[in-house]
C-alpha cells in the first residue's frame, strides 16, 4: 500500500491515542463510550505506525510531503 500519512499527521494521531488511553486509565471515561474511544485510539495508533489510512485513500487525501514520497 502506498503511504499517505505525513509526519505531523502521525504525531497528532499518536498524541490523540495517548490522551484517550490516559483518560481511560484515570477513569475519566468509562462504559460504552470508553470502549468506542479505545477502539478509535487503536485505529489511530495502527494507522500512524504503518503510515496508511484507508479513509484517506477513499477520499484521495494525502498528508505525506512531496519529497517523502
Amino acid at each position: 500500500m502506498k503511504k499517505n500519512i505525513g509526519t505531523i499527521d502521525k504525531a497528532v494521531r499518536l498524541v490523540v491515542a495517548a490522551i484517550i488511553l490516559l483518560l481511560y486509565f484515570t477513569n475519566v471515561i468509562s462504559g460504552t463510550m470508553a470502549l468506542v474511544l479505545i477502539i478509535v485510539a487503536m485505529i489511530l495508533a495502527v494507522t500512524s505506525l504503518i503510515g496508511v489510512c484507508p479513509l484517506y485513500m477513499l477520499f484521495g487525501i494525502n498528508t505525506l510531503s512531496k519529497k517523502s514520497q
